[in-house]
């Protein structure tokens, strides 16, 4: 599915809708070059699954967590620093994936750490205020992911 964002609201409400749908384990990659609006997105994400905490980029801590009134747990991983897939290995990747949604920053950077299914989000800068979005699934729960998310933004299927 392709979106464009014409500002950095709507990409923050497209990051939302998607939000609403996570459930734990789901996880979601982010590709873009630097100001191609992935932190914008997540911080819809996080505020449409229910995060209380403020997001910000966890450039320099790698992992943040985030918190909803009912306990679960948000995982916003940035692969920016990381080397290759066996560095995010070492951060435990099988246990924030079973602890709740893990959504990455610069995912391609780790690709080889990651399971096979899970839904992809390129990111690319246009100009200013738009951002051309394009949301690919692999596997049927990120198929039926994106399903839900074409009938809200477009209508159809």
């Amino acid at each position: 599915m392709e979106f464009i964002s014409r500002s950095a609201e709507q990409t923050r409400r497209m990051g939302m809708r998607l939000g609403a749908l996570l459930r734990s384990s789901d996880i979601i990659c982010l590709v873009g070059d630097l100001g191609s609006g992935k932190t914008t997105f997540v911080q819809g994400v996080a505020s449409g699954w229910g995060s209380l905490d403020a997001v910000t980029s966890p450039s320099f801590v790698l992992v943040n967590i985030y918190r909803a009134s009912n306990e679960q747990i948000f995982f916003h991983l940035d692969a920016y620093r990381l080397e290759n897939a066996s560095e995010a290995a070492a951060l435990d990747l099988d246990a924030m994936i079973e602890s709740g949604p893990l959504v990455i920053e610069w995912a391609d950077r780790i690709k080889d750490a990651l399971p096979e299914e899970c839904l992809w989000v390129t990111l690319r800068w246009i100009d200013r205020g738009q951002r051309d979005m394009l949301i690919s699934a692999r596997g049927e729960r990120y198929q039926e992911l994106l399903a839900i998310m074409r009938r809200q933004v477009y209508g159809v299927v």
